[in-house]
């Protein structure tokens, strides 16, 4: 992020509403401007310039800023006593411009990490919200900016210091369970439905964050209660809400599922994430969408359907990218993993959605993987992930199934390495397979013969792989040398297979292939030949055997 991106210009919530935030402040700030300007009430003078000279102390002198907002309050808190004839108010009656400086000097005991102060003046602040000197529009604006600042310090604590303090995490929880108290809609001081449910949200995803999941159960069951689903756990008739309430509803399924994607609570995510897909109406917010989906497809990844994860992780990545988040890159990288290990012939980067996003230098290394895969580029495909190009492996997701991707494309290579052959060594096997052990071999066809996808049988002794000819089929020829290490006898074509003892072939190339290339038919015609000459050598020297004794029995007579 850039300098100018991480800028923050103080452009406070009640300039904002000077410019008509609150909803008719515009005529209070021009009143002195008409026929009465001349008995334009001075206090009110005196407060504004106050205010903004407390302001102005803030960069430089934060203890004099907080004594100059405190004066602020003190001097309305007089100004109001002499409007209500001299009535002592004990400090509990506040105006607009003390819910201003209140709002100032929360900010200022977040940025010094004074919780206790901090908590003090939000008290006063939500004093001020429920004495009604502020519009309901002026009051959601400025709550939800207390919230954002009160998320912000904690993870501000995390980042510095690897965990937060617990005296940031009470001050978080005890700041938006006040507020939540304040706007309940039915037992709340200032009722307000549509704030009350944004901050138990927001409420939500901090504790989600602190991974308070017992806290965060209880934030999810009210958020349920007060969006009609009696049974707390979203059981109700999604189909017949209405759209604001289907929108909320996505909002709260979104952070069900987070909080069952962590605890790996298959069974409940997936109900969750069943129930989220057949919410009807609503415009839930890409972002929220995207995050259901890409939580939905991990799912289906942790339950092995890898084809069900591709098309869900495929969604999430066009509604990250519909929302201009940059999390669409992290979901094209699952939908890539997902499709290689469904075997698919399909490259995922051929779609529309996902061509532009080729050439990027995060995904290039994932390019170049998927075709590694889809060429039984093992070696290749192997490489680019021990050198973690692209930073591959950074993902904890992807090693998680770094085993099973490794056995897919292995898988992949050992069936068309067996095509040809009826025999072949495991040694063999493994160095096609970028010398993998051979008992890594040997359990990939063993996975193979028992998935129906081979057959055939495993001279573990010799340490060889015999397969079974299927009907109509061409098979390599088998040598007598398969086991015993020996050249096996030319062909009719002439070529030698050599054997682990390290014969030539014809073409001068070695190889750990036991037989050659000839055909079954040739087979059995070299076999009749090979049987009729034996019978022929069996016929002569049985005749000459006859002779023999012919002719002895000759010289007996004689």
């Amino acid at each position: 992020m850039s300098d100018e991106e991480s800028y923050e210009y103080e452009y406070d919530d009640d300039e904002d509403e000077q410019m008509g935030g609150d909803g008719g402040s515009d005529e209070k700030e021009f009143d002195y401007t008409d026929d009465d300007q001349s008995n334009h009430d001075e206090g009110e003078v005196a407060l504004e310039n106050a205010y903004y000279n407390a302001k102005g102390l803030r960069e430089t002198d934060l203890t004099g800023a907080e004594e100059a907002f405190l004066g602020v309050i003190t001097l309305e808190q007089g100004e109001l006593a002499k409007e209500s004839g001299g009535e002592d108010t004990h400090g509990t009656k506040f105006g607009p411009w003390s819910y201003k400086s209140t709002k100032q000097l929360i900010k200022l005991h977040l940025a010094s990490n004074n919780t206790s102060k901090a908590m003090e003046q939000y008290n006063q602040l939500l004093l001020c919200v429920a004495g009604g000197v502020v519009s309901p529009n002026a009051i959601e604006k400025g709550v939800n900016s207390m919230l954002e600042r009160v998320s912000a310090s904690l993870n501000q604590s995390n980042s510095a210091s690897g965990a937060a303090d617990d005296a940031s995490k009470e001050l978080a929880s005890n700041i938006y369970e006040k507020t939540a108290q304040m706007f309940h809609p039915q037992t709340g001081q200032c009722p307000n439905e549509r704030l009350w449910f944004k901050t138990l949200l927001k409420f939500g995803q901090l504790l989600y964050e602190m991974n308070e999941a017992a806290k965060l159960q209880l934030v999810i069951r009210d958020l349920l209660r007060g969006s009609g689903q009696q049974d707390g756990a979203g059981g109700g008739d999604t189909s017949a809400a209405t759209a604001s309430g289907s929108t909320n509803l996505m909002e709260i399924y979104a952070l069900q599922i987070q909080l069952y994607s962590r605890q790996k609570d298959n069974k409940k995510l997936r109900e969750i994430f069943d129930k989220a897909m057949r919410v009807q109406g609503g415009i839930p917010h890409p972002r929220t969408l995207a995050l259901i989906q890409e939580l939905g497809g991990k799912m289906h990844m942790q339950n092995r359907e890898f084809d069900a994860a591709g098309k869900t992780f495929f969604q999430a990545f066009k509604s990250y990218d519909e929302a201009g988040d940059s999390a669409r890159l992290r979901c094209l990288k699952y939908l890539v993993l997902s499709s290689m290990l469904h075997a698919s012939s399909i490259n995922p980067f051929d779609s529309q959605e996902a061509r532009p996003y080729r050439d990027d230098p995060e995904i290039v290394s994932m390019t170049n993987l998927v075709q590694a895969f889809h060429n039984n580029e093992i070696r290749k495909f192997e490489g680019i992930l021990r050198r973690n190009e692209g930073k591959i492996m950074d993902d904890e997701f992807v090693r998680e199934h770094l085993a099973d991707l490794l056995r897919t494309i292995r898988t992949q290579v050992l069936l068309k390495v067996l095509g040809p052959y009826e025999c072949i060594s495991l040694k063999a096997i493994a160095r096609e397979l970028n010398g993998i052990p051979t008992q890594d071999v040997e359990s990939l066809l063993v996975a193979l013969i028992l998935d129906g996808r081979l057959k055939g049988r495993i001279d573990q002794v010799a340490g060889v792989l015999h397969k079974s000819p299927e009907k109509g089929v061409p098979t390599a020829s088998v040598s007598s040398s398969a086991a015993g290490g020996g050249a096996s006898a030319p062909s009719a074509s002439g070529s030698t297979s050599a054997t682990e003892s390290g014969g030539a072939s014809a073409s001068g190339s070695s190889s750990d292939v036991v037989g050659g290339s000839t055909s079954s038919i040739e087979m059995r015609n070299y076999e009749a030949v090979d049987t009729l000459a034996s019978a022929l050598e069996n016929l002569t020297a049985a005749v000459t055997s006859v002779s023999g004794m012919g002719k002895s029995s000759s010289l007996r007579v004689m």
